[in-house]
C-alpha cells in the first residue's frame, strides 16, 4: 500500500514542478526554478520507490497519464489556458485509460 502512496506524492511533485517551469521564466526566477529541481528529484526518486513493488510500465502510465491531467486542468485553472473539446475528450481517455489498467489487468501490484 505505501507505493501507491509514494506514487500518489510522487504525481504530485511532478505536477508541482511541471507549474514552477511555468511560473520559473526560463529559470530567471529563483524560488520557482528551485521547485523545479527540487519537485523533480522527489519525484523521480519516490518513482524510483514505487516500482519496488508496482510494475515499470504500470507505474509510470500512472504517473505520466495523471500528471498529464492535473497539469492541463492547472492550465486551464491557474495559468487561463484554453482546454477545448478534444483535449478534454483526449484527457478523459487517459483516465479512462488508468482506470482500466488498475481495475482489469492481472499486470498491475494490488
Amino acid at each position: 500500500m505505501k507505493h501507491w502512496l509514494f506514487l500518489g506524492f510522487a504525481i504530485v511533485a511532478e505536477v508541482i514542478a511541471t507549474a514552477s517551469l511555468k511560473n520559473s521564466d526560463g529559470f530567471s526566477k529563483l524560488v520557482p526554478s528551485i521547485l523545479v529541481v527540487v519537485g523533480y528529484s522527489f519525484s523521480f526518486y519516490l518513482l524510483a520507490l514505487t516500482l519496488r513493488a508496482i510494475p515499470v510500465g504500470i507505474a509510470y502510465a500512472i504517473w505520466a497519464g495523471a500528471g498529464v491531467t492535473l497539469i492541463a486542468l492547472i492550465g486551464w485553472l491557474v495559468f487561463d489556458q484554453k482546454l477545448d473539446t478534444p483535449a478534454v475528450i483526449g484527457m478523459a481517455l487517459i483516465v479512462s485509460g488508468v482506470a482500466v489498467m488498475n481495475i482489469f489487468s492481472s499486470t498491475s501490484a494490488h
